[in-house]
């Protein structure tokens, strides 16, 4: 089944801590509490929102892109409290080469309790299981030290470094990349599905 067509169904993935949805201009308030703060986007392509209509805009905007079927990304719930703490999903497919980029940024209230990690161990199991991946990699600037350590506890391993491969806001960054193929993935357990 497509991408697409997965996406197009409203598709949930539940862990013990996490429930990982589609976003929703709803969630602009609790994303704008960290989109906006730059220790947050320090290692990441895009600036601070300077505003909470900045956010509630570009939410809209992933609805649109979401019915047409080019963004593959989901809000991170916390279960506790229902809070929208972060994103984790596929910002590049490849379909050809069944490959996908994993990402994920997280709202640092929630950094240090493993749900990044939490996070992207779903995102991983939802594409090897239910999408078919053959690999799946994450990429982080070099100097984002605890980026590396939660594509590894995800089950990734390193692969290299691509010197000064991109220009980011104001200077060339070295690219590390971790990844994990299908034969090395370990199925993770409490993962549940819905509408996939």
């Amino acid at each position: 089944m497509s991408l697409f067509n997965i996406f197009d169904r409203s598709p949930k993935i539940e862990t013990d801590r996490l429930i990982l949805r589609h976003m929703k201009p709803s969630d602009a308030r609790d994303m704008y509490d960290y989109a906006h703060r730059p220790e947050v986007t320090k290692y990441l392509l895009w600036a601070p929102h300077d505003s909470l209509e900045y956010t509630r805009t570009y939410l809209k905007q992933v609805e649109r892109c979401y019915r047409q079927g080019t963004f593959h990304d989901f809000g991170v719930i916390l279960k506790e409290d229902n809070r929208f703490i972060g994103t984790c999903g596929f910002a590049r497919i490849d379909e050809a080469n069944a490959t996908a980029e994993a990402g994920y940024v997280l709202n640092p209230e929630y950094w240090g309790k493993g749900l990044a990690t939490e996070a992207l161990c779903a995102v991983i199991a939802f594409g090897f299981e239910k999408r078919g991946f053959n690999r799946i990699e994450s990429r982080y600037m070099v100097d984002n030290h605890a980026s590396r350590r939660v594509m590894e506890k995800s089950g990734m391993s390193f692969e290299g470094v691509l010197r000064q491969s991109i220009f980011v806001k104001d200077g060339y960054e070295d690219i590390g990349i971790c990844a994990i193929l299908k034969q090395d993935y370990t199925p993770v357990i409490g993962v549940k599905f819905t509408n996939i």
